[in-house]
């Protein structure tokens, strides 16, 4: 089962990312000044990805 796992990066920032039942990175977040945007950033993409689409652009 994936988890999503919130770090501090160097500027300071929040950062979560999603990593995989096998400890690999699926996403990266872009960087937030505050942990409960970042936590915001998580439920926003818990929310809207379960139903996301996949577009295929490569043809």
């Amino acid at each position: 089962m994936g988890k999503f796992v919130v770090k501090t990066r160097t500027n300071g920032e929040y950062q979560f990312n999603l990593k995989a039942g096998n400890g690999q990175d699926i996403l990266a977040s872009e960087g937030y000044t505050t942990k409960a945007a970042c936590l915001n950033g998580i439920e926003s993409v818990k929310k809207n990805a379960a139903d996301a689409s996949v577009e295929d652009t490569t043809a």
